[in-house]
């Protein structure tokens, strides 16, 4: 079967440098900086209440829930395309496959093997949808992905397990990369369309889905320090970056955006070195995730710091 040649749409006058992508690459920037909030609300200790095979999913329904609380003002065109299925599908899928992981396993291996999604982004943008690229593009992915797999093999390696960690917490994740590739590849390929819209029929879609699976599993509803918790879910981490992503996806390349969001990770270290380092139970990094993390800001500085020539396109 043949592979569309444009399905994305990108102009062949491929831009090559910050300056040709507009905003673009900013919102991207801020919707992961929002992102790196995720494991302060997702292994607080105010949902341990909820039984660990069913949190995942919980918590997936109550923070679009609450994501919608700021989207729905948002949108200003509704429009319906059958290209809206598979995006809303894959949304819905990642959401519960991430959480699942993130709950039920170590939550370093669910971000890393969740931030492999630029390398599927890439092998579709190349060999599926035949945009263009350039060899700074390829630098960067190596970099960005060479520090991905450093730190997930150190942390498999030396992370200490836990009586609560399921086996099949990995493939989640990895799973959850997938999707969440299918995700951005979507919100790229939609960008014509209103992004609040997209963004909160991915929300709508995935509390549908998620209502009768907590329903039927019994979970008690949320109560106390819960409730701005899933608030905060719902507005910061999830509703308000998504929007800025699927506002940057109309000018940034799509394989260049989702190695842009690997700033999440990267960030989540520091933010919790900050606020948490004069507790007692604090963790401090270990020293492969500051290199780790160093690798992927290489990458990153790579595509673009100023270069003398032209940067050949692939």
């Amino acid at each position: 079967m043949k592979p569309p040649d444009r399905v994305l749409g990108d102009t062949p006058e491929f831009p090559d440098r910050l300056g040709g992508f507009g905003w673009g690459p900013f919102l991207c920037v801020m919707a992961a900086v929002l992102w790196s909030t995720s494991a302060f609300f997702a292994r607080s200790p105010e949902f341990d209440r909820w039984p660990l095979e069913y949190r995942g999913a919980t918590l997936a329904f109550w923070r679009a829930v609450f994501a919608l609380c700021i989207l729905v003002p948002l949108v200003r065109r509704v429009t319906w395309v059958w290209r809206l299925l598979p995006m809303t599908v894959c949304f819905a899928m990642m959401n519960w496959t991430y959480l699942t992981a993130l709950v039920s396993g170590p939550p370093a291996n669910a971000i890393w093997l969740q931030n492999l999604a630029p390398v599927w982004v890439m092998l579709a943008t190349v060999y599926w949808f035949r945009e263009p690229t350039l060899r700074s593009d390829w630098w960067m992915l190596g970099w960005c992905t060479a520090g991905v797999l450093f730190l997930l093999v150190m942390e498999m390696s030396y992370a200490h397990a836990s009586p609560s960690d399921r086996w099949w917490s990995p493939w989640l994740a990895l799973a959850s990369g997938v999707l969440y590739a299918g995700v951005i590849l979507s919100l790229r390929s939609l960008r014509h369309l209103d992004s609040a819209w997209l963004i909160a029929l991915n929300h709508l879609v995935t509390a549908l889905v998620m209502f009768p699976l907590v329903w039927s599993f019994g979970v008690a509803y949320p109560s106390g320090w819960m409730w701005p918790l899933l608030v905060g879910i719902g507005v910061l981490q999830m509703g308000l970056p998504y929007w800025l992503f699927a506002q940057g996806l109309r000018t940034t390349p799509s394989h260049i955006a989702s190695l842009i969001t690997l700033l999440e990770p990267v960030l989540l270290p520091v933010w919790v070195h900050l606020v948490r380092h004069g507790d007692a139970d604090y963790r401090a990094p270990s020293w492969w995730t500051w290199v780790g993390g160093l690798m992927i800001l290489v990458g990153l500085c790579i595509r673009y710091l100023p270069r003398r020539g032209a940067d050949g396109h692939e």
